[in-house]
C-alpha cells in the first residue's frame, strides 16, 4: 500500500499519471472522510476514478458512482465436472446468445417466465419505481438483458474442474438515463450556489435536500434492478445449461455489486460509502474478481481491511482505452489468446482484448492484504453483447 496523502491511499502498482492526478483530485472534495481508497485495478474514469472507494459525509457526488448503477457480477458453482459436459459448446453459446439479449439496445420482446414477472413485480413496489417509469418506460424488457462492452455470461472450470457459471452486467439504459439525469441536477445544484469544481463530473448533492433523496431513491431502485437482472440472466443461463448438459444442482451463489453506494461505517462516522469499481471485502464477504476475455477470475472472501475501507479490486482494470486497443491489437492474435474458449469470434471484441486489460495476476497480488482467493477459473465458453 502507497499512502499518496493524507487523504489518498493506493493498492496499485500500475498506476498511470493521469489516474494518480484524477485520483488525488477527487480525494480533494471537503467532504471525504477519512480517505479516498484506490484499488489495484485503477484507472481513468468520468469524474471519478475507476477503481476506487470515496467516503463522504453530508454529500454525495452522482459520477463518483457511475451511470451503470449496481453494475456487478454473479455466479453459481454446479456439481457438473468438466468430463460431464458434450465436447461441443457452439450450441450452448448459441443458445445462451438467443436467450439474452445482447448489445446495446437490445431488449426483450416479451417477459420470460413467472419468475421474470415476480421481479418485475418486486420492481414496480420500490420507491424508485416512478423515476424509472418517467425516464425508460420499456424497463421491464430491459430486465435480463445483458449490454456490451466488458459485460459478459461465461462458463468456467475451477481448479478441479468443476463447472462455474459467470455473469457480469448492470442496471442497463434505465439505469444510465437515471445516472445522468441526476449527474445534470447536481451540476445545475453546483452552479446554482457558485460553487467551483474541479471537474464538473465532481457535483455533488447535499443531503437532507429534496435532490439528494430523489438521487437516493433512483439509486437503490436502479441497484436493485442490476441484481435482479442478474438473477434473470442466470436464471436463463442455467436453462440453457440445463438443455445441453442435464440438470445442475447450486452448490455456491454469488452475486455482489461493484459500483454502488451504501451506508458504512468508517474511522467512527457513519458515510455514504461509494464503491466505483470496488466490491465489498469485508470480513467474511464473498466477492467477485474477473480477469479479463480469455483471462483467469477468482472468488474470493474478504479480510476486512480497514484502511481499504473494506473494500477490493472488481476487475482486471484497463491498460488502453477501446480505440487504442483497436489500433493496437489483431483479430489473429486475439484468436490465439481465445484458443480452447468457445466465443463470438468477431473483431468487435477487439477492444476487449486481455492485453487491453492489466494483467489480473499482478491485480490479484496488489490485493493480498485485501482478499483471500477460493477458486481460480478458467473460461470454457464466453458470450458478449458488441
Amino acid at each position: 500500500m502507497e499512502q499518496i496523502s493524507k487523504r489518498l491511499m493506493n493498492w496499485a502498482s500500475i498506476l498511470e499519471d493521469h489516474t494518480r492526478e484524477q485520483a488525488m483530485m477527487t480525494s480533494t472534495m471537503p467532504f471525504i472522510h477519512p480517505h479516498l481508497a484506490l484499488m489495484p485495478d485503477a484507472h481513468l474514469g468520468k469524474g471519478a476514478t475507476v477503481g476506487s472507494v470515496i467516503p463522504t459525509l453530508g454529500a454525495i457526488i452522482p459520477a463518483a458512482v457511475g451511470v451503470d448503477i449496481g453494475c456487478g457480477m454473479m455466479a453459481v458453482r454446479t456439481t457438473h465436472h468438466f468430463d460431464d459436459l458434450p465436447t461441443d459448446r457452439s450450441s450452448l453459446h448459441a443458445a445462451i446468445s438467443r436467450s439474452v439479449p445482447l448489445s446495446a439496445g437490445k431488449y426483450n420482446d416479451r417477459h420470460y417466465s413467472s419468475a421474470t414477472q415476480g421481479r418485475i413485480a418486486a420492481l414496480e413496489a420500490m420507491d424508485g419505481y416512478k423515476q424509472a417509469e418517467a425516464i425508460a418506460p420499456n424497463w421491464r424488457l430491459q430486465l435480463g438483458s445483458l449490454g456490451s462492452g466488458n459485460h459478459f455470461i461465461e462458463v468456467s472450470l475451477d481448479e478441479t474442474d468443476h463447472v462455474w457459471l459467470f455473469l457480469h452486467s448492470g442496471s442497463r439504459g434505465v439505469g444510465n438515463k437515471l445516472a445522468m439525469k441526476h449527474i445534470r441536477v447536481a451540476q445545475q445544484q453546483c452552479e446554482k450556489r457558485w460553487i467551483s469544481l474541479p471537474d464538473k463530473e465532481l457535483a455533488y448533492l447535499v443531503e437532507g435536500e429534496a435532490e439528494f433523496w430523489s438521487y437516493m431513491e433512483a439509486l437503490r431502485w436502479a441497484q436493485r434492478f442490476a441484481y435482479l437482472n442478474r438473477e434473470e440472466m442466470m436464471h436463463r443461463v442455467i436453462d440453457c445449461f440445463e438443455a445441453w448438459a442435464g440438470p445442475i444442482q447450486r452448490m455456491e451463489e454469488i452475486n455482489c455489486h461493484h459500483n454502488y453506494t451504501i451506508r458504512e461505517k468508517h474511522f467512527g462516522k457513519d458515510v455514504w460509502l461509494s464503491r466505483k469499481g470496488a466490491i465489498d471485502a469485508a470480513v467474511g464477504v464473498r466477492g467477485l474478481i474477473p480477469g479479463s476475455m480469455g483471462a483467469k477470475s477468482y472468488v474470493v472472501t474478504g479480510k476486512g481491511n480497514r484502511l481499504a475501507l473494506n473494500s477490493s479490486p472488481h476487475g482486471a482494470g484497463r491498460n488502453h482505452s477501446r480505440a487504442a486497443a483497436k489500433r493496437l491489437f489483431t483479430r489473429a492474435d486475439l484468436d490465439v489468446r481465445m484458443a480452447g474458449i468457445e466465443w463470438g469470434h468477431s473483431d468487435a471484441f477487439l477492444d476487449e482484448h486481455p492485453n487491453a486489460y492489466k494483467d489480473i495476476d499482478v491485480v490479484m497480488e496488489d490485493a493480498a492484504d485485501l482478499v483471500s482467493v477460493n477458486h481460480t477459473l478458467r473460461q470454457i465458453l464466453n458470450v458478449k453483447g458488441d
